[in-house]
């Protein structure tokens, strides 16, 4: 059984990061973002549709991305815990609501592939169309709220990481000078601007 000083845990960290990072990666810019006409309904309802096991695909890299999450935190939560268990804790709890939240937001996306095949097939009627946009919307808001917890859990585990001193010691310092651009970045989203998605 391996000591505290060998590299096991901090390297199961780096996978635990990688694997969440790839998964939220190929889920959300390469599976489903490219399938949302911004400000087109008509058109994002046809691309859906016509690209149905793209978004589904797209929804099942969500929810795995979400595995990752509770796992992630649960190695983060392991290794950090002696630095500080209530801000672990309470870490943990954040990390847990943005993956609940992220599986949530899928729910709709879900929901928006239904009904734009329906609507695609009935001809755009009006009722599909706001039903769509209702989707759509409620996809993105979950989404975008999911990002608050992921801010506030990550700026404790960084601050936690940072005093552990298992990683490069520029590597927490970054992430919580960082994490602040992601919270204004979600905080616009959710008040109803558009953000680039770099934030």
């Amino acid at each position: 059984m391996p000591n505290r000083n060998t590299p096991t845990r901090p390297r199961l960290l780096g996978w635990a990061l990688l694997l969440q990072a790839v998964a939220s990666l190929i889920s959300g810019a390469v599976l489903i973002g490219p399938l949302l006409v911004q400000g087109d309904i008509d058109a994002t309802m046809a691309q859906v549709a016509s690209h149905a096991l793209q978004m589904r695909a797209g929804i099942v890299g969500d929810t795995i991305t979400a595995l990752g999450i509770v796992f992630l935190a649960a190695v983060f939560y392991v290794l950090l815990r002696k630095r500080g268990e209530t801000v672990a804790l309470v870490a943990l709890g954040f990390y847990i609501m943005e993956a609940t939240l992220l599986v949530f937001s899928r729910v709709s996306a879900h929901s928006l592939l239904r009904v734009s095949q329906a609507a695609v097939a009935a001809g755009h009627p009006e009722h599909l169309r706001a039903m769509a946009t209702l989707a759509l919307d409620s996809m993105e808001f979950a989404y975008s709220l999911h990002m608050l917890p992921f801010c506030l859990g990550a700026t404790l585990f960084y601050v936690l990481l940072d005093r552990a001193r298992i990683v490069p010691r520029w590597l927490s310092p970054w992430g919580v000078a960082t994490v602040p651009i992601a919270l204004v970045a979600a905080v616009s989203a959710l008040l109803g601007y558009d953000v680039p998605v770099a934030l």
